[in-house]
């Protein structure tokens, strides 16, 4: 039987069967360091999807960077079809520097679908649309909360959208949340170039959470597996289906002062509930944050300081028939049951 063609990617060609980490150039630092954007391609030898895996749009959103790491050292790979694509880090400059943004300040997903003679986040943006989108199929990117806050695992998709939302159910995280797109982001682009993508958010920036990348490299295992590219073996299996929320708000602090939280990322809250206090240093005016209406906490700030107006928890409704209880609790039990790695510990 002939080997399916090379898959091409900047300069590089990469026979089927094998693999290989492309370098794309990006630009030259003021000291003559070059800057690329690193990409691991997995060509194989029978035909099917190109898919790509993307993370670090958002230099501090490290979680994203370890669930590379490990889904590229899984055996499930070896067997490919099609093509996978994984970037690990896009953003160099703000994953160097621990900063969401490059160092014009711009935030690279409110800058696609970029200029090839634009400014750095828009070169950046264009390389990423020009060598990666546009040879794509369907597309995962990897982000977490910023810092100082934390995000329930979570697959954002755009609404009207029944396949994206097919596979948000197969990925299997907690939750699904069906959510505008955003004027310059990486997902609007692929639905312009009629890529489908999902957005998974998990975790907190700058810090690793065993659970998120657990359910992060689970859930691109089940997107794999139902596009035909890997066999079932090693995928884990799913204990319960997501929740689907369609709206979700943030709650925000009324007054600055100390934040005692009584619930976290997860917990599923009634409406009247007192979620947090907040204080003054001196334990004289105190203020509640209640839930205005029953949900599930998405998000949650970590910094105990706060701001009047600062977002504190991030709320989505859920339907009453939703049976969360059952869902949330053996989502996390089976998570914690599935031995997936061969390195579960973060060292």
């Amino acid at each position: 039987m002939s080997l399916r063609p090379g898959f091409e990617l900047g300069d590089a060609l990469v026979p089927a069967g094998t693999r290989r980490t492309v370098d794309l150039p990006v630009s030259v630092l003021s000291d003559h360091t070059p800057v690329t954007m690193s990409a691991h391609v997995i060509h194989g030898r029978r035909p099917g999807p190109v898919v790509f895996v993307t993370a670090g749009i958002h230099g501090d959103e490290v979680i994203g960077v370890e669930i590379v790491r490990r889904l590229l050292s899984l055996p499930a790979l070896a067997g490919l079809a099609g093509t996978l694509i994984a970037i690990p880090i896009v953003n160099a400059f703000g994953f160097l520097n621990l900063s969401r943004y490059l160092p014009d300040r711009r935030d690279l997903n409110r800058c696609f679908p970029g200029s090839a003679g634009g400014s750095m986040a828009g070169r950046l943006a264009d390389l990423l649309t020009r060598e990666v989108v546009a040879r794509a199929d369907l597309g995962i990117d990897l982000h977490s909360a910023a810092v100082h806050r934390t995000n329930l695992p979570q697959i954002r998709v755009s609404p009207g959208d029944d396949e994206l939302l097919r596979l948000a159910r197969v990925f299997a995280a907690p939750v699904v949340l069906r959510s505008a797109l955003r004027e310059g982001s990486l997902r609007q682009t692929a639905r312009e170039m009629k890529v489908g993508m999902l957005l998974y958010e998990a975790g907190e920036g700058l810090r690793f959470d065993e659970t998120a990348v657990r359910t992060g490299v689970a859930g691109i295992l089940r997107v794999l597996h139902d596009r035909g590219m890997i066999a079932a073996r090693g995928v884990p299996r799913a204990r319960r289906a997501p929740l689907v929320c369609h709206a979700a708000r943030w709650l925000r602090a009324p007054q600055g002062g100390l934040l005692r939280s009584s619930c976290t990322e997860g917990d599923l809250v009634e409406r009247g509930d007192v979620l947090a206090v907040v204080s003054d240093p001196f334990g004289e005016v105190e203020a509640e944050i209640r839930a205005p209406e029953s949900g599930i906490i998405l998000s949650r700030a970590v910094l105990p300081v706060v701001n009047e107006g600062n977002a504190v928890f991030h709320l989505a409704a859920i339907a009453p028939e939703a049976q969360a209880d059952e869902r949330i609790g053996a989502w996390s039990t089976g998570l914690e049951a599935d031995r997936l790695f061969d390195e579960d510990e973060i060292l």
